[in-house]
């Protein structure tokens, strides 16, 4: 531990001591865990899936794999000794679990520690209202009537910054954003106003504005309570922003700790070196590389190309209004924009998943058809535009491996045999940073991040001329996105694939593509080269965008 954390141990609201996790196999999968959050402080878990980071935090709360042994002691006490309260968990002299009941880590859980988790909309029924969501323990464990426990539902709402909080209690998660959900889940969180706060990746699929908006609120919130925040991400940039100390984790254990200044400005161990080094920047001279293709030949034209929906109760929705823009063959485009503001529906259009209203779509001089009338057009479509959508696990089969997710692909569009396929499948993921024994699991048992890298494979593995990569990477450690961008460039150089890259993420932007265009609310307010609009942009919403990044202290 570092010096600055045993001089807080004393009013430590957390501290782990050689803290170890074993599966019945006698697998060891955390190695001697040993850290301190103080109260107020803020303290970042980083470093690559599987480094043991979202682990450590569910061993903390009892949330550990069944027949696991335990190793070390975990202490969730009060805001301070004075207070003469503590919990304690640990491996007592037979170095089995926790001693603890689960009387009391359901105590632990309802008073002293919460968790939110990465993905709002898995964590709450979606068949249950708001309401319902924050209601729920505050009247079956503290016996609150209906309307004292709404009442404070709505407090708690309105404590995260979600407007008009009263208006949501009888809504459906279906019917809030991303974000706003994610506002939800803290405020379930702060339910029973717990003095340490476990966040896992709480922001890793919001777009930068609301990034930025839940970011403030925990801050605000950790200041406002005295919380202390055990925060777990692999976006360094975020990390550096909002913690006043780093631990970096690798395999189960842990290989560096300090200050967030320190730890990013002069990393010592190499694995951290590493993940820096990783990091996109929104300055620096690692920009896009160019292409050397034929800016007169233009590989996509969208021309006036609107979209409307109609939605019960809000009447039509315009999703695309307008839009116009031209990728030439070999270049990479990015659209960028806030969640809702019609990127993804573009995107579909431009694929033929959707049917636009109104305008023209042109794919190598091609008009898309939303409904191609034959297998033949259907199965040429498909080998010259692939897309990877945001979330994997919805367009994999959970039924089918890895690998031959991929090498399905290889049969049916390069006519390989099933043992070639299989062999270039296994190039593909290694390629993209798996191996022999992903290769052979099913979709449920992968990371996200992990399922991600096998769409991305799978999209590539054809080699089309157009791949249209929808928040792709945002999921992915920091070291992998390195390496799957380091890929998509290397294949634009041999084969002059043309790239629509849409992105949340305008330091990923800079490094992958030379065009930018902005979407707000459906429609285009700027485009340009991507380093000028990053330098100096000019309309009020991208420097919204750009002040939202996130920037280590």
């Amino acid at each position: 531990m570092t010096a600055a954390a045993l001089d807080t141990h004393g009013s430590a609201l957390l501290d782990i001591r050689d803290l170890t996790l074993d599966l019945a196999d006698g697998t060891r999968l955390l190695h001697g865990i040993s850290l301190s959050v103080a109260r107020g402080e803020t303290v970042g878990l980083v470093g690559e899936s599987g480094s043991g980071k979202s682990l450590t935090a569910r061993t903390v709360l009892g949330l550990t794999p069944a027949r696991a042994v335990i190793g070390g002691t975990v202490r969730i006490s009060g805001a301070g000794p004075e207070d003469g309260t503590r919990s304690e968990r640990g491996t007592g002299s037979d170095g089995g679990r926790s001693p603890l009941e689960p009387g009391d880590l359901r105590r632990i859980r309802r008073s002293d520690a919460a968790l939110v988790f990465q993905d709002p909309r898995a964590g709450i029924n979606p068949m249950r209202t708001i309401g319902d969501h924050l209601t729920e323990a505050l009247r079956l464990n503290d016996g609150w009537s209906r309307s004292r426990a709404r009442a404070r539902a709505v407090d708690l709402l309105a404590d995260v910054r979600l407007p008009s909080p009263a208006d949501h209690l009888d809504q459906h998660p279906h019917e809030l954003s991303g974000g706003m959900l994610q506002r939800v889940m803290i405020a379930g969180a702060l339910t029973t106003s717990p003095r340490l706060l476990v966040c896992d990746e709480p922001t890793t699929a919001l777009d930068v504005t609301t990034q930025a908006e839940i970011v403030q609120v925990l801050r605000e919130l950790c200041a406002e309570r005295g919380m202390g925040m055990l925060f777990i991400t692999h976006d360094l940039n975020l990390a550096g922003s909002l913690c006043d100390r780093l631990v970096v984790m690798k395999d189960g254990a842990i290989v560096e700790e300090g200050p967030a200044r320190e730890v990013l400005r002069d990393p010592q161990a190499e694995y951290t070196r590493r993940l820096v080094a990783a990091t996109p920047r929104l300055q620096g001279d690692d920009g896009a590389p160019g292409t050397d293709g034929d800016a007169a030949q233009a590989m996509v034209e969208v021309a006036g190309v609107s979209k409307t929906y109609a939605v019960r109760g809000r009447g039509p929705v315009h999703a695309v209004a307008d839009a116009t823009l031209e990728i030439p063959s070999g270049g990479a485009l990015a659209v960028v924009g806030e969640s809702g503001s019609g990127k993804s529906t573009l995107a579909r259009m431009i694929v033929g998943l959707e049917q636009a209203d109104a305008g023209t779509i042109r794919i190598g001089g091609r008009v898309v058809d939303a409904a191609p009338r034959s297998r033949a057009e259907r199965l040429a479509r498909a080998k010259s535009v692939q897309m990877v959508f945001q979330d994997p696990y919805l367009s994999l089969d959970p039924r089918i491996p890895a690998g031959r997710a991929v090498a399905d692909v290889l049969q049916l569009h390069a006519g390989l045999d099933r043992a070639a396929a299989q062999g270039r499948a296994l190039e593909l993921l290694t390629a993209v940073g798996l191996g022999e024994e992903q290769a052979v699991a099913r979709p449920k048992t992968l990371s996200g991040g992990q399922r991600q890298r096998v769409a991305i494979a799978r999209a590539l593995a054809i080699e089309p001329d157009l791949l249209v990569m929808d928040e792709a990477t945002s999921a992915l450690d920091v070291s992998v996105q390195a390496q799957v961008l380091d890929l998509v460039a290397d294949i634009r150089r041999r084969q002059g694939l043309t790239l629509l890259f849409i992105s949340h993420d305008l330091a990923v932007v800079r490094r992958v593509c030379e065009q930018t265009v902005v979407m707000r609310r459906g429609e285009i307010v700027e485009r340009g080269a991507t380093a000028e609009i990053l330098a100096d942009p000019q309309h009020e919403y991208t420097r919204l965008l750009l002040d939202s990044v996130p920037v280590p202290a």
